[in-house]
Formats: structure tokens, sequence, C-alpha cells
């Protein structure tokens, strides 16, 4: 399975450390146009404000466990990622889920009893650091600059929608609109023996089409039947994911696609 180093950690996030004006007033943050970190990521997690986007590049499906989250498939195999290569630069512009742009930066709780969030970073991403160039993260009163405050706000705007992407999946949890996905996808040089993928889940549409007219209506309200469509018409991008990792020689090999452990 693709997960972060330690279990306590979302995906990507190696360590965390507080940023904070004592021990970091002289640094500063490095902007990139690389995402090194991705490239042998197969599956990032998604926010569903960012569904109407991501559809046209990633198959959208959801995680197995107790607590599924949205995720952009980017490979069909584990450590397969058709969008970056190994540098991280991109194939063409795809869409860059938000959870890849706020790396290495991230809110988290420094105390369990308490429901404040602390701005850390990751100190292994060699993005943030005493460096001689970059975006100074504090000013000369020790305040947070302009660009930490900007840090800051990004952060805060991805909590928000990460709430928004909770209350979702508890709809589809409590409808029990959810179920294990398979799918099947065969090669034009052997179409009797196909390339079945599971390990995922995905909106189950013959109970969506059972659906009581007024719970149908409630959601087209409030803009979630939207959501569940952007979802369902996403999972056919799986065979040119598929095909894409045949072009690339990376695949295709049959299994479970093993998303990544997420927070």
């Amino acid at each position: 399975m693709a997960s972060a180093p330690k279990p306590s950690l979302p995906v990507l996030y190696k360590e965390l450390v507080p940023l904070n004006s004592n021990e970091h007033a002289t640094w500063k943050g490095r902007t990139t146009d690389k995402a090194p970190w991705v490239a042998n990521q197969h599956a990032i997690p998604l926010t569903v404000e960012e569904f109407p986007l991501a559809q046209r590049d990633f198959p959208i499906v959801f995680s197995s466990g107790d607590r599924p989250v949205p995720l952009a498939l980017m490979g069909l195999n584990e450590g397969v990622n058709v969008f970056f290569n190994e540098e991280g630069v991109p194939h063409g512009t795809p869409y860059v889920p938000a959870y890849i742009r706020r790396y290495p930066f991230l809110l988290a709780k420094l105390q369990q009893d308490t429901d404040n969030l602390s701005l850390c970073f990751d100190p292994t991403a060699d993005l943030v650091g005493d460096f001689d160039e970059g975006n100074a993260l504090f000013n000369e009163n020790k305040e947070p600059s302009e660009h930490t405050n900007a840090l800051l706000q990004f952060c805060e705007k991805f909590e928000e929608a990460g709430n928004k992407t909770q209350m979702f999946m508890k709809e589809l949890e409590d409808a029990d609109l959810l179920m294990d996905g398979e799918i099947s996808i065969q090669r034009r040089d052997n179409p009797d023996q196909p390339f079945t993928y599971r390990g995922f889940r995905m909106v189950n549409q013959d109970k969506l089409r059972e659906l009581r007219g007024d719970q149908l209506r409630k959601w087209n309200e409030n803009g979630l039947l939207p959501l569940i469509f952007a979802h369902l018409f996403s999972l056919e991008l799986m065979r040119t994911v598929f095909a894409k990792q045949v072009e690339m020689g990376k695949g295709p090999i049959a299994g479970e696609m093993a998303p990544p452990a997420t927070n």
C-alpha cells in the first residue's frame, strides 16, 4: 500500500514541524514548478470542490476502509503515476490537486485536547529552510510575512473544503450508496484475458436510481447530485489511464489499487 512512512501522518508527509518565529525567524520558503513528491503516488486525496476540474483528467474514486475519502487516480497500480514524470514535472497541463499544491505545509493539532490548528511543514521537502533566496516567512519583527499569511489562508481554505468533503461522504454513507468497485479492461491483443482492478469504492448506480424524489431534489439543490455525476462520469477515464500505462511501459498489472492512507 502506498502510505506515509509514519502511520500518523497523511500521504506525502514524512515529518511535521510547527512553524514558529523563534526557530525559523530567518527561514525562507522556495517555490518550485516540480512536484517530485508525487512522482510515485498513484492516488491523491481530493476535496469535493475540485470534482468539476479534476474529473476532466482523473478517475475519481473513494478509498476503502472505515473513513472513505475521494481520490484522484493518477495510475492504476501502486507506484505508477502517468501524469507526472520521475522529477515531478507534469505531462501536459493536468489539473493539480490542492493536496499537492499545499505540500509541504499542513494545519495540524499540536495538542489532542484542543481544536486549535497550527501551521506546520515537512522539513524533508527541502522547500523550507535557512536559504539565501526565497520568500521570507517572518518579517523583522518576527511577525508572519505576507507569504506566510497567504500559505495559512490556503491551508485554512483546504480545511474548510475538507469539512465539506466529510459531509458529502457522510451523505453517501447514510444513503448506503457506496459499493466495492471493480473494473475490467480488455487489451486488443488479448481480449479474452481482461485486467481487473479492485481496492476502491464507487457509487452504486442502481441504488442511486432507487432514491426517493425528495432526496434527489435536495441533493440537486445543495449541489451534491452534480458531484456524484462528476464521479460517475470520470470512471470512464480509467481506460485512458490504463492506455497511458501501457504506452509508457508502466503496466498493466491487475490487482488491488491500494489507495494511500490519509488522515
